[in-house]
């Protein structure tokens, strides 16, 4: 029987989420299973306990190929990373929330040792959210990066005291140039993330879509776009840029953009794997997540 690779994903930085990656590993050991951890975070967690260091690696004796599904204690962000380090296998991703309410996370932390079961048990159902497939090329065409982003991918101004001048391009045509402080490229997953704050629309996960919303644009157009995933969104940093730009995903991955440089957003074939124990209507997240008045409703007849 093949042994099935359980990634735990946390991070040293607070009490109780060591206490839950120590929970967690015990609970998958003691039901046969074997936890793994990133390199990075076993070394933090051993800083504060010795014992972790007994948890194998990713990377050591376990590849990413080889794992069945990650485990997350911590938001939004900590899934994000998770992700990340699951990117390449078809394992899906669940998270169990131990901070605010997050978007991504599946559970709340008084229900770990039931997701922990019900992970064993393949108890669980997996939902494919889009991602998208980032390339930067310099001014001469060539590819000089490439990297892929669950929520966005931005554009943004490197100095905070100069604009940056960009043209945008959809489905191989430009749309428009723009002075702005950057543009963001986000998909439904992210559209109440970064696309939210920029004031760009929620877009609920089912519906397959790209939005892109400039930042703080000098433009009389510049409203926020939904565009067909089909689509490719390419926006080129104008040589008269005084100064460069950065682009970033996710937060998390950056790369520097001088004059000239040409970023091309497009969904990836390769999805991320969210694993569901309990599915609710995405309407019953927006609610929970900005404490949205329903006072009054009486429902449906």
């Amino acid at each position: 029987m093949n042994e099935r690779n359980i990634l735990v994903v946390a991070h040293a930085r607070r009490d109780d989420t060591v206490a839950a990656a120590r929970r967690v590993i015990a609970a998958l050991r003691d039901a046969g299973a074997h936890p793994v951890l990133d390199p990075q975070d076993r070394a933090e967690l051993a800083e504060v306990d010795a014992s972790f260091s007994d948890v194998d690696a990713v990377g050591d004796a376990v590849g990413v190929e080889d794992l069945e599904l990650a485990i997350v204690l911590g938001g939004d962000g900590t899934i994000l990373r998770a992700a990340e380090l699951v990117r390449g296998s078809r394992a899906p991703v669940l998270g169990i929330n131990m901070g605010h309410v997050g978007f991504l996370a599946e559970i709340e932390r008084d229900d770990m040792d039931a997701a922990v079961k019900r992970v064993i048990d393949r108890d669980y159902e997996v939902e494919e959210r889009m991602a998208l497939s980032v390339r930067v090329k310099d001014a001469a065409g060539h590819v000089v990066y490439e990297t892929w982003a669950l929520n966005e991918a931005t554009v943004e101004k490197a100095s905070r005291e100069r604009m940056i001048e960009v043209v945008v391009e959809i489905d191989g045509r430009p749309l428009s140039s723009y002075g702005c402080d950057g543009m963001v490229v986000s998909t439904p997953t992210g559209s109440t993330a970064y696309n939210f704050s920029a004031g760009g629309p929620v877009i609920w996960p089912s519906v397959e879509a790209i939005a892109v919303i400039p930042l703080s644009a000098h433009a009389l157009f510049a409203r926020p776009l939904v565009v067909g995933p089909e689509a490719p969104v390419a926006i080129e940093l104008l040589e008269r840029t005084d100064g460069t730009g950065i682009l970033w995903c996710d937060g998390r991955r950056s790369h520097d953009l001088p004059p000239g440089a040409r970023v091309i957003v497009r969904r990836s074939s390769q999805p991320v794997r969210l694993a569901r124990l309990h599915p609710i209507a995405f309407t019953d997240r927006l609610v929970r997540k900005f404490q949205l008045p329903v006072e009054g409703w009486r429902g449906a007849p």
